[in-house]
């Protein structure tokens, strides 16, 4: 579907300005039209970006926003503005259809964890599978660099950001699926990313907003955080991303992004990683607060990053790298190596370099069918040495929608959803009186009314409890305590709680879960707690389950899309309001 600009030039004979641009991935909307953009601080409009694109030469975007088919034709026009063919990434963890609607959307990580620490073979390969339907996904809509696994073992339950995005608090289980999500990829010409060097699990500080510090040791590094980066990298991930985090034990004077001590002797010296390194984002709290937007991406480059990740300007950024080259601080050696990777990682993606006079093809448009995927490697070649220097050809698959949310993949996503699922009791069809003089409330908690793209009046949260009589009442992390959670109301109702509460990258959750424990905590008191219902986060269930009475019914979903809705309220609801609803979300 998207025919590629060019061919690949080759890199090396790039000026300096044009290579240092080829390392530097710029924020953009995935949206269509200027007006629609959601983040204009970060995404830049049609006109700064095709500039940016066309005169610096810039070597990727990443993408957020819109819809996968809105994607499809996003990506198929910033290729056609480029001047070198592009690097497109998403943060895909859970799916294109996390990020991208209309496409699959996985359960998050934590899920397949859950179900690893039961039944190991079951979740290796839920997660083989999840890589091949997002890379396969992701390439029908343009996609060729899919940012992730995350790799970081999540065993602090007060972290605010990394949370249900791990794969859990086991190394050995984060290693196995971690790895075999890279396996699923591998047929196909899509980059993956191992993030966030060298471990972010452990800390209870956003590194959105600040700078967290690990304190660990040495040895206890080497035990906890490291194993699921060796194991990534032994499975043939493409790129690593680095961390915002001090790590005092290996540097006590520069994060992991800045750190040559760990990014350049860890990473590249001692792991043998020869892949991308890219930085998490340059425009996170953790770098941009504490140094200078432009020195920020001088020290990564000088440290051993190859993709500068949404510097806050990125032509100042590209004129302060070719400043500290043309200075001494930075050689040019260091360029070209970075350069070399890039072009490794291009020419893997499906772009033919000029030099070798293959015919142009696009990646995206020329997709191995996921129903019928091919036997043999998809890459054919006339060298001898790498593979992953070696030109990729493809046979065209026209049919690219046919790619997106088939009924297979999400019935792989049902069965997730369920295996990870835990329930306690349901409510009989007795104890939901249809009687005006009971009221039902379905009391719905999430962290942002106005960004919550998992809930509508359609989803199984809102419209299930509806059909049973309940009405519907919405609060978030923004909404004034009403004085009935204070005090003991009069004319109190039976309530179905709802939370979805999970880890909020810039917001965390602290003052959502405070928020619900107030309605906890009211509806207890008051014996009006009907049943409970949490989406998202284990360890919100672990603060609420010593206080909820044994008799009262709970459910408990690591997914809040409305496919993790519709199951969950099926194991509580009566089974005969429910089904109809339930199959339109599987």
């Amino acid at each position: 579907m998207n025919s590629l600009p060019k061919s690949l030039p080759d890199l090396k004979n790039l000026s300096l300005a044009e290579q240092v641009a080829q390392m530097v991935v710029v924020r953009a909307s995935g949206y269509l039209f200027d007006h629609q953009i959601q983040y204009p601080i970060w995404e830049p409009p049609a006109e700064q970006l095709q500039r940016w694109l066309q005169e610096l030469g810039i070597g990727g975007v990443i993408l957020l926003g819109g819809s996968a088919v809105e994607l499809a034709l996003r990506s198929k026009q910033l290729q056609e503005w480029a001047k070198i063919p592009l690097l497109i990434a998403a943060d895909i963890e859970e799916g294109v259809g996390q990020r991208f609607a209309g496409a699959t959307w996985f359960p998050p990580p934590m899920a397949l964890g859950a179900i690893a620490q039961n039944d190991p073979e079951p979740a290796l390969q839920y997660v083989r599978t999840m890589g091949e339907i997002t890379a396969t996904e992701a390439l029908a809509i343009g996609i060729n660099w899919i940012l992730a696994p995350v790799v970081d073992v999540n065993n602090n339950s007060q972290n605010p950001v990394i949370n249900v995005r791990s794969f859990g608090d086991n190394p050995q289980i984060v290693s196995q699926l971690a790895s075999a999500f890279i396996q699923g990829t591998r047929q196909y010409p899509v980059l993956t990313t191992a993030k966030h060097f060298p471990g972010h699990g452990d800390t209870a500080t956003d590194s959105h907003l600040d700078l967290p510090v690990l304190p660990h040791s040495p040895p206890r590094l080497a035990t906890v955080e490291l194993p699921p980066f060796t194991n990534a990298i032994a499975a043939g991930v493409d790129a690593i991303m680095t961390a915002h985090l001090l790590i005092t034990a290996w540097d006590d004077q520069h994060p992991a992004t800045l750190s040559s001590a760990i990014l350049t002797q860890l990473l590249r010296t001692d792991l043998g990683f020869e892949g991308l390194i890219v930085t998490d984002a340059l425009v996170m709290g953790a770098i941009a607060n504490r140094y200078g937007a432009d020195e920020a991406t001088v020290m990564a480059v000088e440290a051993g990053a190859d993709i500068l990740l949404m510097p806050v300007n990125p032509e100042t950024a590209i004129q302060a790298v070719c400043q500290a080259v043309e200075q001494g601080r930075i050689s040019r050696e260091r360029i070209q190596a970075s350069v070399e990777r890039i072009s490794r990682a291009k020419r893997k993606v499906g772009y033919h370099s000029q030099r070798e006079g293959l015919e142009e093809d696009s990646a995206a448009q020329q997709i191995p069918s996921l129903q019928n995927p091919p036997s043999q490697p998809v890459l054919e070649s006339s060298l001898d040495d790498d593979p992953a220097q070696q030109p990729i050809t493809f046979q065209p698959n026209p049919n690219w929608l046919s790619q997106l949310a088939q009924p297979t993949t999400l019935t792989t996503v049902a069965d997730i959803l369920q295996a990870s699922q835990i329930t306690r009791g349901f409510l009989a069809s007795a104890s939901i009186p249809s009687s005006s003089n009971q009221p039902l409330r379905n009391l719905i908690l999430v962290d942002d009314l106005l960004a919550c793209d998992f809930l509508g009046q359609h989803t199984p949260a809102v419209a299930l409890p509806r059909r049973l009589g309940y009405k519907l009442q919405l609060v978030d992390s923004h909404t004034t305590l009403p004085s009935e959670v204070v005090d003991n109301p009069v004319g109190a109702k039976s309530t179905l709680l709802q939370l979805f509460i999970r880890g909020n990258p810039f917001r965390g959750s602290a003052g959502l879960t405070a928020v619900a424990r107030a309605w906890f905590k009211m509806l207890l008191k008051t014996g009006n707690l009907q049943a409970l219902v949490i989406y998202g986060s284990p360890y919100v269930l672990e603060q609420f389950l010593p206080e909820l009475p044994p008799e009262t019914p709970y459910v408990f979903s690591y997914g809040q899309m409305p496919a993790a809705q519709a199951i969950a309220l099926k194991a509580l609801l009566p089974e005969s309001s429910t089904i109809d609803t339930f199959v339109r979300f599987i």
